[in-house]
């Protein structure tokens, strides 16, 4: 579980797949889901401390990328991190953050959870200490709408590159790896997997583990791109480039 409590979703914010386009997406926010277990009003000790918890990870993350951190004491206490993509630069992950910050607020207003994403970063906070544990409970998929002509093969070699990638990701301190793979037929597979930095290697690679094993819910026989997104980790796979460097 992705906290020492559960984070249960509120209605009808529930598990979607999401058709993406085939053209490379900005920094647009992707999906959002605010925990429903407490609330508490806006000028609260705990919604003060969320403020300075904010206001921290925005500063802090555009140096490495990663920032995680801690307000408050006792039951006002609030955790939170966030994470920009490996790729993106300074400027983005610190317009990424900052925009963020600002989101989750007024889309989780009262909200003692809640959790963010957007296509260059994430974020998110809770009443319940989660650093270092999976969060496999927050999550939803994106899938491009064109099927690959051979869906077996092209499946397999997606999950091979994949599986890959997750291996290395867990090995690196950035917890983050892009890479490529001729895949025949003039096709070149492009794919990142990514793991929020609270999570040991161990914890990084079972995470992109568990989601690679979820490809045939994301994305069918064999859609061409897609995503499974989760709150400690991610992946995705296109036929184009959609990554810096690629």
């Amino acid at each position: 579980m992705a906290y020492s409590k559960p984070f249960p979703l509120l209605p009808l914010l529930s598990i979607a797949v999401i058709l993406a386009l085939h053209t490379p997406m900005a920094a647009a926010q992707l999906r959002h889901f605010c925990a429903n277990f407490a609330t508490s009003p806006p000028d609260s000790r705990f919604q003060k401390n969320l403020n300075t918890l904010l206001g921290n990870l925005s500063s802090n993350t555009p140096r490495n990328g990663y920032s995680s951190g801690t307000a408050g004491k006792c039951t006002d206490k609030v955790y939170g991190l966030a994470l920009c993509r490996g790729d993106v630069s300074t400027t983005d992950c610190k317009s990424c953050v900052a925009d963020a910050t600002t989101k989750i607020r007024e889309l989780c207003p009262k909200n003692n959870g809640g959790i963010v994403w957007y296509d260059n970063c994430l974020l998110k906070y809770s009443q319940d200490d989660f650093f270092g544990e999976i969060d496999d409970v927050n999550k939803f998929y994106m899938a491009n709408g064109e099927e690959a002509k051979d869906p077996k093969s092209f499946m397999q070699k997606t999950k091979e590159l994949l599986t890959r990638l997750a291996d290395k990701a867990a090995l690196l301190k950035s917890s983050y790896a892009a890479g490529v793979e001729d895949i025949g037929g003039s096709v070149t597979l492009y794919g990142l997997t990514q793991c929020t930095r609270d999570l040991s290697a161990e914890d990084c690679k079972k995470c992109l583990y568990n989601a690679i094993a979820e490809l045939p819910q994301c994305c069918g026989t064999a859609k061409v791109g897609g995503r499974v997104i989760q709150g400690s980790c991610n992946f995705r796979y296109e036929t184009y480039p959609f990554y810096k460097g690629a």
